[in-house]
């Protein structure tokens, strides 16, 4: 089922900021609970990890009102981000499917930025990233079955 989740970034405090949000809302860290840079296998294609950057968190969502999912990460800059107030938010879209996937992010990046090209990832989805014309940040993930 289609849906469209909150994505919050953050610096080094993602953690934190989700305890903050638990206690205000209640319930559990969904999924995996809380994933791990560390986590993320050995490629050629990503530069090694900093050793001060594996315990960062790499995902963690917590379901808010209605059904609605808050989700973050830590953004290190040796990963290259660099988190500013208005930068931190992305709107994180989960459409039905993998078609519908990329003619919502071709759509989306048109005239854009595409700051990740749609791809397959270790996680099991099919996920991209872009910042529209408007300068709106947008994340793409069809969970691939």
């Amino acid at each position: 089922m289609a849906r469209v989740n909150t994505y919050l970034n953050f610096s080094r405090n993602t953690k934190e900021a989700f305890n903050f949000y638990k206690s205000v809302f209640g319930g559990d860290f969904g999924g995996r609970g809380i994933s791990r840079f560390s986590e993320i296998p050995p490629s050629n294609e990503n530069p090694p990890l900093a050793e001060e950057d594996k315990n960062l968190v790499m995902h963690v969502e917590l379901q808010i009102l209605g059904g609605h999912l808050l989700m973050g990460t830590d953004a290190p800059e040796s990963m290259g981000f660099t988190i500013n107030y208005g930068n931190n938010i992305n709107l994180s879209l989960e459409p039905d499917s993998k078609e519908e996937t990329k003619r919502l992010f071709d759509a989306l990046s048109e005239g854009g930025t595409v700051t990740m090209d749609l791809q397959d990832m270790f996680w099991g989805a099919y996920f991209g990233s872009c910042i529209d014309k408007f300068g709106v940040q947008w994340m793409l993930n069809y969970p691939l079955k």
